[in-house]
């Protein structure tokens, strides 16, 4: 299916056959019209993560941008956004050498080194994740530091009929890691960390499409099975949505865009930072969502924690 603009300034560009498309013709600058952001919407939803080049955009104007699309929450659930601006939620390579250090020697404090897959899919530890997340390039380094999507629709689609069958009906509990650095302002780190059960199968409210709703990164367990089927069946799942058939690698440049559609996407940050001696610094704004509804109907609830908004 290919998506012809119906608005001559923008320009949809598929990068792979799969997953993800280059816009051009526009300058985020400035306000877009209704018909400019019904073409990136229509884009989003089909291609999933999209790429946006030399956009070089003020924190207001990236806000803005998103605001097209629906309400804009603060930076995060948790960890603290830029003082200056709340809704903006930074990561910064130099912000991590300077908590854990860097090289070959480790930290006595330091965090573990990540022994599993880094795939996740933005904030499913709350009951409503977010609709989609716009990520800037502040700084960026001369190579390395990619990110990876993959479409979690294909994932599903790829799957056995039995698979789908069995998975079409199970709930899962996704989880917050825990607390390693600084909470954002009036969050109580005494609770327990926030919660929320999903269905493993998600259906996309614009499309219709199923999509696998599990990632490494914040998937604990599925509801009902011992702790031999979750490890047996979580790993099947986890290792489909890895599979390099459904992914985009995007080649960060300062001021490239990715804004990606989190009801169908999981993504992998940069794995080769730890070993690279340049600095890398992405802003993160994030677009409400609604709670996700299984194939079954299940709609998605807190068990820690409130809705995120």
């Amino acid at each position: 299916m290919t998506i012809e603009a119906t608005n001559r300034r923008v320009q949809v560009k598929p990068v792979t056959s799969i997953i993800g498309a280059e816009i051009e013709g526009v300058d985020l600058r400035e306000p877009l019209d209704a018909q400019a952001v019904s073409e990136i919407a229509d884009a989003l939803v089909h291609w999933k993560v999209l790429f946006f080049r030399d956009q070089r955009i003020s924190y207001d104007q990236q806000i803005a941008f998103a605001r097209n699309f629906g309400a804009v929450t603060p930076a995060h659930p948790i960890e603290p956004g830029l003082a200056e601006k709340p809704e903006i939620y930074v990561v910064d390579s130099r912000q991590e050498k300077a908590l854990f250090g860097h090289g070959q020697v480790r930290p006595k404090f330091a965090p573990p080194r990540f022994t599993a897959t880094g795939w996740h899919t933005d904030i499913t530890f709350v009951a409503n994740p977010a609709l989609g997340s716009i990520l800037r390039g502040a700084v960026v380094p001369p190579y390395g530091g990619d990110t990876l999507w993959t479409n979690l629709v294909a994932a599903y689609e790829d799957l056995s009929e039995p698979i789908r069958d069995l998975i079409d009906h199970l709930q899962a509990v996704h989880q917050w890691h825990g607390f390693t650095g600084e909470t954002r302002e009036g969050y109580d780190r005494s609770q327990p960390p926030p919660a929320a059960v999903h269905p493993v199968v998600r259906v996309h409210p614009v499309t219709g499409e199923r999509a696998l709703f599990v990632n490494p990164g914040f998937t604990r367990y599925i509801v009902g099975l011992t702790d031999r089927e979750n490890r047996r069946i979580l790993d099947l799942l986890f290792d489909q949505i890895a599979r390099p058939e459904f992914t985009v690698r995007f080649r960060w440049e300062t001021d490239s865009l990715a804004f990606w559609d989190n009801r169908s996407t999981a993504h992998l940050g940069p794995v080769d930072l730890a070993s690279s001696d340049f600095d890398r610094r992405v802003e993160r704004v994030t677009i409400a969502g609604d709670l996700p509804v299984g194939p079954d109907g299940f709609e998605s609830v807190p068990l820690r924690g409130e809705l995120f908004t």
